[in-house]
């Protein structure tokens, strides 16, 4: 059966290929983009099913208002998928207070603003699907990452709470954590911070290796990543975190494994602040 897609950020990576791959199966997408420019070949081909809303998800009111015009717009939404985003590279000192603003207000802020609109519609429909795009950076942190970081795991968080909130009226939540893939995060609309000769030949740039294509592509498949992310909105019960890419899972395992492994050697000290009556 034919379902009601809202996903931000359908202009390029996941965004793009999940619009493409549902649009072709006969499912209808309400998709947001800042400009109209990358997807006039798919609002000329599917003029009945896809519907093309400019938004900008760091106003807060306006993801608000731009989620209630479409649900009143189109009725019953079955999937609200949250992928707007992109990534900010650099030392935490590199960082301005401008970049810092910007990815906060867009990876974070943003999802938060989608995911609340989102959630009275599902409600009062009596249940429905909320993902999230997260990454498995969202998990596990490297140098030269600090604030793209800190907006995963910040999503994260709010999402394992949001998804106990709303359990109880039939809302599943899924955060997808892919590992490196093929799309425009790396290769085109990754941001990289004023860098400082202090950092350079450390491992906190280098990722400057990583972003350049000449060094060997990312292993994830865009095409694969989106139609897992797809399929999972058809699964009784979904995982609440779906990693995609068979490095990202095994960085994830060993570094969950080793945090716990520390937690685990706290035992006495942890005890040691309890009152003892």
């Amino acid at each position: 059966m034919a379902k009601t897609w809202m996903i931000t950020g359908v202009s390029s990576g996941f965004g793009r290929e999940m619009t493409e791959q549902l649009l072709s199966a006969g499912d209808r997408v309400i998709g947001t983009v800042r400009s109209t420019a990358k997807v006039a070949d798919l609002i000329k081909k599917y003029p009945d099913t896809f519907d093309c809303v400019i938004l900008d998800v760091t106003d807060a009111a306006k993801v608000t208002e731009t989620v209630n015009e479409a649900a009143a717009k189109h009725g019953r939404i079955d999937v609200y998928v949250s992928n707007a985003g992109y990534g900010l590279f650099g030392a935490a000192e590199e960082l301005s207070l401008e970049e810092i603003d910007r990815i906060l207000n867009t990876n974070l802020r943003g999802s938060i603003a989608f995911i609340r609109a989102a959630i009275p519609h599902l409600r009062k429909q009596g249940g429905g699907r909320i993902i999230q795009i997260s990454s498995y950076g969202g998990q596990v942190a490297y140098p030269g990452n600090s604030l793209y970081h800190a907006t995963k795991f910040g999503i994260e968080g709010f999402c394992e709470s949001v998804a106990q909130e709303v359990a109880p009226f039939g809302i599943d939540v899924t955060i997808v954590e892919p590992g490196g893939a093929r799309t425009e995060f790396r290769y085109g609309s990754a941001r990289v911070a004023k860098l400082m000769p202090e950092y350079d030949g450390s491992a906190t740039h280098a990722f400057l290796k990583m972003l350049d294509p000449k060094n060997g592509l990312a292993p994830g498949d865009p095409a694969k990543m989106a139609a897992r992310i797809i399929e999972s909105a058809d699964t009784e019960k979904p995982l609440l975190h779906m990693v995609l890419g068979s490095q990202a899972l095994k960085a994830t395992i060993a570094t969950l494994q080793k945090r716990l492994a520390e937690y685990e050697t706290e035992t006495e000290l942890a005890a040691s602040t309890d009152i003892v009556e």
